[in-house]
C-alpha cells in the first residue's frame, strides 16, 4: 500500500526480542528460492509465540474513540476471542491531539475523543482480561506528512507510555522516510529507549517499516521493509516484512499473497519470541470466506503475529470461526516457532511444510490460481520417513491414514492444511481425495486446466469429479452423484468401478445441461460420495464448486463498460466506470477527456462475457492524467485483450506520456478478459484507463 497517500498508517504487531534459536530453516526440507543470512542475535522473548489481537486501523481507520475501543475490546471478550489468545486492543494512528504535544513535551491523546485521556481506557482494557497497545513513529512530527512522530522524545515517549501502562508498541516510519533518517540507527535507539523505561514495564515492540520499493518509489535497500530482517531481530519482537497488505475498509487476496511471498524470503530469522510480520488478517474487507481462509493458513505457518484488522463488532461468525479454529492456532502457536518454507517449485499451486515442535510436519497446500484442484505431495518430500502416515485435517479435523502420498481437493485460492506424523498402530480409515467438480469442455469447447468455468443459458458441459484412494486399505463400491441448481439436468456419463486399490484412482464424469433461463450469478454444483472399507463401514464426503453463470451478451453497438462484467478487480479500490480510479474525476489522457471506459489500478483483470455475439472491439488504453497531481515516479501499465485463453493484443509498456489504439478482432470469442499489469516496477501511480471500449455485437 502507498500509505504515504494517507494520513495515518496500520499497525502490524510487536515483540521485544529473544535470544536467537537455531535457524527456522532447519526444518530438515530443501528450503527453495529463500534467503540464508545468518540471524541477528536478540535478547529478550516476551512473547515466545507469535502474538494476537485486534487493531484500529483497517477497520475503523483514524476516527476510533474510547467508546469505540471499548465496544472492540468487550468484543474481543463475548465473541471468543479473547480466549482464542487475541488479547491485544492495538490503537493504531489516530489516537493522538491535532495538537500531539503538551507545552511540556507529553504525548496527549485527541481531547474530544479521549476526553479522560488514556489511562482509563487502558485500565477498563486490563479489566477486561486483554493487553493494550499504541503506536507513534520513528520520525520527526511533519504536520501533513504523518500523524505523529517521536524522534528526540523516544526516552520520554517510552517512558510515557510505561506509565499509562500500555503493553505493545508499534513504531511507523512514515515521517522516519520523511525525514530521510536511517531506520537501523533510530528503531535501534528507540528500542533501547523502549527497554529502559522509568517504569520497569516488559512492552512488546512492532518494528513497522512499510517502506517497500517499487510500490513507494525509488529508495535505498537500507531504507525498505524488505531489509528490516537483517537487524530487526535484534531489537524488536516482530517487523513488518513488506508495505501494507491493503487500505483502510480494503483487505485483497492479490496483496495477502504478495506480503506473504515477501515475509517467506528469510524464514532463518524467525524463532520463539521473534516473527516475520506481513501485516493483518482482513476477514470482509474484501475477501472472500474461502480467500480469508487462505489468509488464516498462511499466517500460521508462516509462524506471524495473528492482529484482526476487521471491526470484531460486526464480522460475521464464519469469520470467527476461521480465526478461532484450534487446530490451526495450535499450528501458529507451536513453540518451536519455525516459519514453513516451500518446497519444489513456485507456480499456480505449492506446498510449504512447517517442521513442528513434536516432529511433526505442518503442510499446507496452496492453489493460487482460479480453478479447483487436486494437489500431492509425498510425506519424504516434507521430511518424514516410513511407510504409513497419520493425516489430520487441520480445517475439518478430519483424521485420515496415508501410504505416504498427501493430497487433497482445493478450491480456487484455497489452501488445505494437514498435521502428519508417521502411523505405527492399527490401520487407520484411508485417505481418500474427492476432487472438486470440475467443468472440462463446454459445448464443444475443452476448457484449459486452470480455467475458471463460464456457463451460460442454454449451454451443455461436460463435468468431472475425481476419487482416488491413497490409504493402505482398497476402497469398495465407490459412488458419485452430481446435482446442480434448480432447473439443471444431470446424466452420468459412465459406470462406476467395483473398488479402488491402495493408490488407484477413478474419473467420474457428468454431462451437465443449463435450461435457457438459468439465472446469472453463481451456480453450485456439488458432488456426493460413498465407499465402502472393510472393518470401517460405509464413507461419505461432500465437495462442491460454484460456477459463473454469465449475464446476457452484449447486442448491436454496445460500450462495452456500461455492460454487466462477470468480475472485475483492481490493483487499489475497485474499477469504477467512466470514471478514473481513485478520484472520482472523468477519464483523461494527454489532455484529451473521454466520455466512456474504464478507471482501473494494476493489476487488474476485467471480465465480460461475450458468447460468440461480437465481431470487432476498439478502445484507446493509457494512463490517466491524474497520475500528474501526484508524483513523478511510477505510472507504467501494460495493457492486454484475451479472448478465450488467447491474447488478441499486447500495448506494451505504455507511460504517461503515450497512449496506445485498440482495434480487435472478436470473431468466435465467448469470454473476454481485459488485463493490466504494471509493467514490471510495481504499481504506483498506475491509473490505468480502458477508454471507449466500443463492441460491435
Amino acid at each position: 500500500m502507498k500509505r504515504h497517500l494517507t494520513v495515518l498508517t496500520a499497525l502490524a504487531t510487536g515483540l521485544l526480542a529473544v535470544t536467537v534459536p537455531a535457524s527456522a530453516a532447519s526444518a530438515d526440507v530443501a528450503v527453495t528460492g529463500h534467503g540464508t543470512g545468518q540471524p541477528p542475535a536478540a535478547p529478550q522473548v516476551l512473547s515466545p509465540t507469535p502474538y494476537q489481537g485486534w487493531n484500529t486501523y483497517y477497520g475503523l481507520g483514524g476516527e476510533f474513540s474510547e467508546e469505540s475501543v471499548k465496544q472492540v475490546a468487550d468484543a474481543l471478550v463475548s465473541r471468543g476471542l479473547a480466549k482464542a489468545g487475541y488479547d491485544i486492543v492495538w490503537l493504531d494512528g489516530g489516537w493522538q491531539d491535532p495538537e500531539p504535544r503538551t507545552a511540556a513535551g507529553d504525548l496527549q491523546a485527541d481531547r474530544t475523543r479521549f476526553p479522560n485521556g488514556l489511562k482509563p481506557l487502558v485500565d477498563y482494557i486490563h479489566g477486561k482480561g486483554l493487553r493494550a497497545g499504541i503506536y507513534t513513529d520513528a520520525g520527526p512530527y511533519i504536520p501533513g506528512r504523518c500523524g505523529l512522530g517521536s524522534y528526540g522524545y523516544y526516552q520520554r515517549d517510552a517512558d510515557q507510555f510505561a506509565a499509562w501502562e500500555f503493553d505493545a508498541v508499534k513504531v511507523d516510519y512514515l515521517c522516519g522516510i520523511a525525514a530521510d533518517l536511517d531506520p537501523k540507527t533510530v528503531y535501534t535507539e528507540f528500542a533501547r529507549a523502549l527497554r529502559s523505561n522509568a517504569s520497569g514495564r516488559d512492552i512488546i515492540f512492532n518494528l513497522c517499516n512499510p517502506v517497500t520499493s517499487p510500490d513507494w518509489g525509488n529508495y535505498p535497500e537500507e531504507q525498505q521493509s524488505t531489509y528490516s530482517w537483517t537487524y530487526a531481530p535484534a531489537i524488536a519482537q516482530s517487523w513488518r516484512t513488506y508495505t501494507d497488505a491493503g487500505f483502510v475498509g480494503e483487505v485483497k487476496y492479490k496483496d495477502v499473497l504478495r506480503n506473504y511471498d515477501a515475509n517467506a524470503r528469510h524464514p532463518e530469522v524467525a524463532g520463539p519470541g521473534h516473527f516475520n510480520d506481513p501485516d493483518y488478517l482482513g476477514p470482509e474487507l474484501g475477501m472472500s470466506d474461502e480467500e480469508f481462509r487462505t489468509q488464516m493458513t498462511l499466517w500460521s505457518v508462516a509462524a506471524a503475529p495473528l492482529v484482526i484488522a476487521s471491526d470484531v463488532r460486526k464480522i460475521s461468525q464464519t469469520s470467527i470461526d476461521i480465526l478461532t479454529d484450534p487446530e490451526v492456532l495450535a499450528i501458529n502457536q507451536d513453540p518451536a516457532g519455525v516459519q514453513a518454507v516451500r518446497v519444489g517449485p513456485a507456480g499456480t499451486t505449492e506446498t510449504w511444510v512447517k517442521r513442528l515442535a513434536d516432529g511433526d510436519r505442518a503442510v499446507m497446500l496452496l492453489n493460487r490460481g482460479d480453478s479447483p484442484a487436486t494437489l500431492t505431495t509425498k510425506a519424504t518430500t516434507v521430511g518424514l520417513s516410513g511407510n504409513r502416515f497419520t493425516l489430520r485435517n487441520a480445517w475439518t479435523n478430519q483424521v485420515t491414514e496415508s501410504a505416504g502420498t498427501i493430497s487433497a481437493a482445493v478450491p480456487a485460492h484455497g489452501a488445505a492444511l494437514f498435521r502428519v506424523e508417521p502411523n505405527r498402530g492399527l490401520p487407520g480409515v484411508p485417505h481418500v481425495t474427492v476432487g472438486l467438480p470440475r467443468v472440462t469442455q463446454v459445448g464443444d469447447a475443452q476448457l484449459p486446466a486452470g480455467t475458471a468455468a463460464v456457463l451460460a443459458g442454454g449451454d451443455q458441459a461436460r463435468v468431472e469429479v475425481a476419487v482416488r484412494n491413497d490409504g493402505v486399505l482398497p476402497v469398495l463400491k465407490p459412488q458419485v452423484s452430481l446435482t446442480g441448481p434448480t432447473g439443471w439436468t444431470v446424466r452420468p456419463l459412465d459406470r462406476a468401478p467395483i473398488l479402488l486399490a491402495p493408490g488407484g484412482s477413478a474419473t467420474f464424469s457428468f454431462a451437465v445441461t443449463l435450461p435457457s433461463t438459468a439465472v446469472p450469478g453463481a451456480g453450485t454444483l456439488t458432488a456426493r460420495t460413498s465407499y465402502e472399507v472393510t472393518g470401517k463401514g460405509t464413507l461419505r464426503q461432500s465437495t462442491a464448486t460454484d460456477v459463473v453463470v454469465a449475464p446476457a451478451p452484449p447486442s448491436g453497438a454496445a460500450v462495452l463498460s456500461h455492460h454487466t462484467w462477470i468480475s472485475a478487480t483492481s490493483g487499489w479500490m475497485s474499477p469504477t466506470v467512466d470514471l478514473s480510479v481513485g478520484g472520482g474525476s472523468p477519464i483523461s489522457m494527454l489532455g484529451q477527456v473521454y466520455p466512456t471506459g474504464l478507471g482501473v489500478a494494476s493489476p487488474s483483470t476485467v471480465r465480460y462475457y461475450l458468447g460468440d455475439r461480437c465481431d470487432r472491439l476498439t478502445a484507446t488504453v493509457g494512463i490517466d492524467d491524474a497520475v500528474r497531481n501526484v508524483g513523478t515516479e511510477g505510472g507504467t501499465s501494460t495493457f492486454q485483450i484475451v479472448g478465450d485463453g488467447r491474447v488478441l493484443f499486447d500495448s506494451g509498456v505504455v507511460t504517461r506520456d503515450a497512449v496506445a489504439q485498440v482495434d480487435v478482432d472478436l470473431t468466435g470469442v465467448r469470454v473476454l478478459d481485459l488485463l493490466v499489469g504494471d509493467a514490471g516496477d510495481g504499481g504506483y501511480n498506475d491509473r490505468a484507463n480502458w477508454a471507449g471500449l466500443n463492441a460491435t455485437c
